[in-house]
């Protein structure tokens, strides 16, 4: 019997999943999420950091 689960990708990406039966435009689409979600992870961590500075600018005397 046919088993769509086993040939459809999952709509949620799961890190080390395998990517057998994902098709190139799959594929294509998850390397742009996957792009957008390290963009947006760089720019949280680049808050942070500047956060960070300017309170530790504050203790600095």
């Amino acid at each position: 019997m046919f088993d769509e689960d086993e040939v459809q990708p999952k709509s949620e990406y799961i890190i080390g999943q395998n990517l057998d039966v994902w098709s190139v435009g799959d594929l294509e689409d998850l390397i742009l999420r996957l792009q957008a979600e390290i963009k947006r992870v760089k720019a949280e961590r680049n808050r942070k950091r500047g956060d960070r500075s300017a309170a530790e600018s504050l203790f600095k005397a």
